[in-house]
């Protein structure tokens, strides 16, 4: 079902195998396109090298929320014993860190968990309800034994022609134009 108001979304090539895939994605990324995904039924080792997917920020997110975390909880638990209410008891000193131990560790292990699950969401740009490669018949069997690319639109090397003849030089099978 064509609508004069969709537009192109995404070229969508279909591989035989894993090391097909594997494969073909080196040569998109070496052939300069930068929005191309791999998709396949199971998770294929080296994959995200062959595509050229840089390192994760997740844990530089994490590791500054967490030490942010230690320091805040150290600090609400030391300024009421130290410095607002120095109340000596059982004869311990004000500044008893080790009595803070389990806070502080608890703590941070929940900052740390809120941080990982948002800063995941906003890194890979979720929620994102619907995706135009879900109008996409041949796609809906990629589950079971279908491995593909596609390449976004929005790419900047994106060319409808120049990509399908590339796509079909490095082996993909049943083009597709995917409109959304």
């Amino acid at each position: 079902m064509t609508d004069s108001n969709n537009r192109i979304q995404v070229m969508l090539a279909e591989f035989g195998s894993a090391a097909e895939l594997m494969r073909a994605a080196s040569q998109v990324r070496d052939a300069g396109y930068r929005h191309f995904d791999c998709h396949s039924p199971f998770m294929i080792a080296g994959l995200t090298e062959a595509m050229g997917v840089k390192r994760s920020y997740l844990g530089f997110i994490v590791g500054a929320f967490a030490a942010v975390a230690v320091v805040g909880a150290y600090a609400l638990q030391w300024w009421p014993s130290a410095v607002n209410y120095p109340l000596v008891i059982s004869g311990k000193p004000n500044n008893s860190f080790q009595a803070w131990v389990p806070i502080t560790f608890a703590l941070t292990v929940l900052v740390s968990a809120f941080a990982s699950f948002f800063g995941m969401l906003s890194l890979n740009k979720l929620p994102r309800y619907h995706h135009p490669l879900f109008l996409s018949e041949r796609f809906a069997r990629f589950g079971d034994n279908g491995f593909f690319i596609s390449v976004a639109s929005t790419d900047t090397r994106f060319d409808l022609e120049k990509t399908r003849v590339f796509l079909e030089s490095i082996g993909g099978k049943s083009l597709e134009v995917v409109e959304g």
